[in-house]
């Protein structure tokens, strides 16, 4: 096996009192984060989306290639191109364009307790937009040449901590998929060999915003982990 040039490993050693408190900290301040479809148009300092862009990028990656981009819309007229494709794909997927559901009605009975339909104001009113591509080629030095690995497993840790860093900012999130995804690589002028993977929607939550009370319906922990 090949000896590559080393550094320190360094970690803060707690104690295991200190180690289960801040665990415990970070687990009830996740477990407040809610899907939030009612954006308020307040600014939001640039700033704070690169911190948590910047906390995105240091997720582990298959052989470090960072298969990731972050296209970061604040512009209101490409906000609204995005909203304006996305809603065009989502009245097709729901059959609001007046044709058959692209869903199946299983999927959409699902869905109901959520309450989504077509409508996607968020995509414009929201003051970031986060678009993340995959990168299925490209390697640290983005050539467009060299093989990724692990690619959809390594964007999405990257989404994980994303979400989780701009929750800590004290900001309402959203993901959004619609599908296909082909026009986002059109208006983000990103490259074939990248995938749109999500929008990651960013902001303060408008005044009276509610979540639904299916979106609180969370497996225990007994039901999600096994000891073995």
């Amino acid at each position: 096996m090949p000896s590559p040039d080393t550094l320190p490993y360094t970690l803060e050693r707690l104690s295991d009192a200190d180690a289960l408190a801040r665990a415990a900290a970070l687990a009830d301040r996740l477990k407040q984060r809610r899907t939030c479809r009612e954006f308020s148009a307040e600014p939001v300092p640039r700033a704070i989306i690169e911190a948590a862009i910047s906390a995105a990028g240091s997720a582990p990656s298959g052989a470090n290639h960072q298969p990731w981009h972050f296209a970061v819309i604040g512009s209101p007229d490409t906000k609204r191109a995005i909203r304006e494709a996305a809603e065009a794909e989502e009245r097709r997927f729901y059959g609001a364009d007046g044709g058959d559901p692209k869903a199946g009605e299983e999927w959409l009975a699902a869905l109901r307790d959520l309450g989504t339909d077509a409508d996607k104001p968020f995509l414009e009113v929201a003051p970031w937009l986060i678009v993340v591509f995959a990168q299925r080629k490209g390697g640290i030095a983005e050539d467009g040449q060299t093989q990724n690995y692990y690619v959809n497993e390594s964007v999405g840790i990257a989404c994980g901590m994303l979400l989780a860093t701009l929750h800590e900012a004290g900001l309402a999130t959203l993901t959004h998929t619609p599908s296909p995804m082909g026009f986002l690589r059109r208006i983000c002028e990103r490259p074939e060999w990248e995938k749109p993977v999500m929008i990651v929607v960013a902001g303060h939550p408008a005044p009276g915003a509610t979540v639904p009370a299916h979106a609180l319906v969370k497996k225990p922990l007994e039901q999600i982990a096994s000891w073995l």
